[in-house]
């Protein structure tokens, strides 16, 4: 039996489609049709190179990723749900630091260094990646720090490197104040914090800091830059002063005697081949010289793409973090380990 539909009825399920349609974004623009081969029309007005083009998933796939997008969309409902302190560990206006605690008793600690090219990013769009540490029983820090666009001079790396090292430094002198355990503290950093995760792994934590030459016990590295010398050479050079003290000392390659730690090092495959080939460098040489060292592919993963897989417990990063911390390795394992804190 065909259900009549009277205008009243017609009138609310419209209002209510509009309503849904309107809790979803707008669709991005797709690839146009290709136009008719000349053949004959094989199916609803398409000839047969059209009609395989419709069902062609790949001819549809020209849509950039907006990871930005995700990155907030992912986060602000973790900042909501576990909350964040927000806390100065420097001097300067740039030093502060998102705190993410969970509910274990003198829990390990996971830094999180963000990129932006050395000139952009924030604390804040770490968040999407906290939740997956504070369920398995750790907290999560995430750190802000000035930029090359905002030293004095303009192009200070040396700023950066400085503030960063200070904030891991602040994290294990006040890990008490939040319940976290500093004898087990770890780092983790994406891009242009990959680089400076880099450097806080090869940092003299003795000479220059007063702390354990073991200060942090591993790190996961995603998408780095380990020898500065090609990138200097590259169009990076117009924002940033790479001077040879520069390019020396914030080379994690060039100080591997400072490397205390097992490391994580991580890229896509769709990342740029010069990219690619400063991990496997990097990666090789840490090999030889003889320290503990991961190498995690994300086949398919683009740049921007990487550092979503450390919120995952089966990510290619988010896995490897977790066996680093010593921690559960799967959502069942997160959720015994939350439900027994209960």
């Amino acid at each position: 039996m065909t259900q009549q539909i009277n205008r009243r009825g017609f009138l609310r399920l419209s209002a209510a489609a509009a309503a849904v349609g309107a809790l979803y974004p707008a669709l991005p623009a797709l690839a146009q049709m290709p136009p008719p081969d000349g053949g004959p029309i094989i199916y609803n007005g398409m000839t047969q190179n059209q009609l395989d083009a419709a069902y062609d998933q790949n001819f549809w796939d020209n849509d950039p990723p907006e990871t930005g997008q995700r990155s907030t969309a992912n986060g602000d409902p973790v900042r909501a749900r576990y909350g964040v302190e927000r806390i100065q560990y420097g001097p300067s206006q740039f030093e502060f630091l998102d705190l993410y605690r969970t509910s274990a008793p003198h829990a390990p600690i996971m830094v999180f260094i963000h990129g932006g090219a050395w000139r952009g990013g924030s604390a804040r769009g770490a968040a999407a990646n906290a939740e997956m540490f504070l369920l398995a029983g750790a907290h999560f820090i995430a750190l802000d720090f000035v930029n090359v666009l905002q030293t004095t001079p303009l192009g200070d790396l040396m700023a950066m490197a400085t503030q960063v090292r200070r904030g891991v430094a602040w994290v294990y002198n006040n890990a008490d104040r939040f319940g976290g355990d500093r004898r087990h503290l770890f780092i983790s950093g994406h891009s242009s914090g990959g680089h400076l995760g880099g450097c806080v792994m090869t940092t003299d934590w003795v000479r220059d800091w007063g702390l354990p030459g073991d200060t942090v016990k591993g790190g996961v590295l995603i998408s780095g830059m380990y020898e500065l010398y090609p990138v200097a050479l590259s169009a990076r050079r117009l924002y940033v002063n790479f001077t040879e003290e520069v390019q020396d000392k914030l080379s994690a390659q060039r100080h591997l005697n400072l490397l205390n730690a097992p490391v994580v090092i991580a890229h896509g495959t769709k990342e740029s081949p010069e990219f690619m080939r400063q991990s496997r460098d990097f990666v090789a040489a840490v090999r030889a010289a003889g320290k503990p060292v991961e190498y995690a592919i994300g086949t398919g993963y683009n740049h921007f793409e990487m550092p979503e897989t450390l919120g995952n417990p089966y990510g290619v990063t988010g896995r490897p973090a977790l066996a680093l911390m010593d921690l559960p390795v799967t959502w069942e394992g997160l959720r015994g380990t939350e439900k027994a804190r209960r």
